[in-house]
């Protein structure tokens, strides 16, 4: 399953404090049972310091392999654990796509 995947992946770049990574192909206008559309929420000591970019980067680079064959959208969240904590631990929300409900 490709969301495992993404997972232990992730889990094994970045030693996350909180990781969730959520299949939200049904939101999109696909096949049901569909893997294709990502949304990762990354709180880890590793983005301390870094600009957005560099930790979308990081994430990507993780990724690529699932980014170059399977995934087709993906929504990258990354936090330290203080911005998280400022958030009040609140994922930001998805955006469902236009025809997602058909």
């Amino acid at each position: 399953m490709l969301q495992e995947v993404i997972e232990s992946k992730l889990q094994s770049a970045f030693s996350p404090s909180h990781l969730q990574v959520l299949n939200e192909s049904y939101l999109h206008n696909v096949p049901p049972g569909s893997e294709s559309h990502f949304k990762v929420v990354v709180v880890s000591e590793e983005f301390e310091g870094l600009r957005l970019i560099a930790r979308h980067r990081k994430v990507n680079a993780t990724l690529s392999e699932e980014l170059e064959e399977a995934i087709h959208a993906l929504s990258i969240h990354t936090f330290t654990k203080q911005e998280w904590v400022d958030r009040n631990e609140a994922e930001p929300e998805s955006v469902h796509c236009k025809g997602g409900d058909k």
